[in-house]
C-alpha cells in the first residue's frame, strides 16, 4: 500500500515512506516519496539513475542480491523545507548475484546518509544522494579485506602503494 503525502507533508512522513518503499521490495512504492523525475545516486549506481523507473531498476537488483535488506531510522532527521538528510542502517544477508559477486550469505549492516532536495512545492523527494562506505561494504560481503590487515597491506603494495619510502 502506496502512502500518500501532499506537499505540506512533514519531513519524517516521507523518509519514512522512502525508507518503506526501500524496505518494503516493491518498486512502485518509490511514487509515494519521490517525484516522477527522480534523480538518485551512491557509491554503487555508477552514474546517477533518473525517474522511477531506473531507481527502481536500481533497488531491484539489491533485493535479488539481498532478499531480506531494510533500511532502518538511526537518528534525527534534518530538513529546512527543501533539503532533508536522513541516516539510516542498511541491513541484509547477501544470498544473490550483485555485478558478478557471487552470495556469500554474509549479513550486511551498514550506516548510510541520504541527503535530498525536495522539488518546488516541497512534498517529494526530487534529488537524492546516499553516502556510505563503500570499501566497508566490500569487506563485509568478503571482497576486500578488512583495514589495518596484512591483506590489506599486501592489496596496496600490488597495486603500488608502500613500495618506495619518501
Amino acid at each position: 500500500m502506496a502512502l500518500e503525502l501532499d506537499a505540506t507533508a512533514d519531513h519524517d512522513a516521507l523518509i519514512d515512506a522512502w525508507e518503506a518503499a526501500w524496505s518494503g521490495r516493491d518498486p512502485g512504492a518509490f511514487a509515494a516519496a519521490c517525484t516522477a523525475d527522480v534523480h538518485y545516486e551512491d557509491p554503487f549506481t555508477g552514474y546517477p539513475r533518473h525517474g522511477l523507473a531506473e531507481l527502481s531498476e536500481h533497488a531491484e537488483r539489491l533485493w535479488a542480491a539481498f532478499p531480506d535488506v531494510r533500511l532502518q531510522r538511526t537518528g534525527e532527521r534534518l530538513g529546512d523545507g527543501r533539503h532533508v538528510v536522513a541516516p539510516c542502517r542498511l541491513l541484509g544477508t547477501h544470498l544473490g548475484v550483485l555485478e558478478g559477486i557471487p552470495p556469500s550469505r554474509r549479513f550486511v549492516d551498514m550506516h548510510v546518509l541520504f541527503y535530498a532536495q525536495l522539488d518546488q512545492p516541497g512534498g517529494r523527494l526530487w534529488r537524492i544522494r546516499a553516502f556510505l562506505d563503500a570499501y566497508d561494504a566490500a569487506v563485509q560481503v568478503g571482497v576486500l579485506p578488512r583495514r589495518g590487515t596484512l591483506g590489506e597491506r599486501a592489496m596496496l603494495l600490488v597495486r603500488g602503494f608502500g613500495l618506495f619510502r619518501r
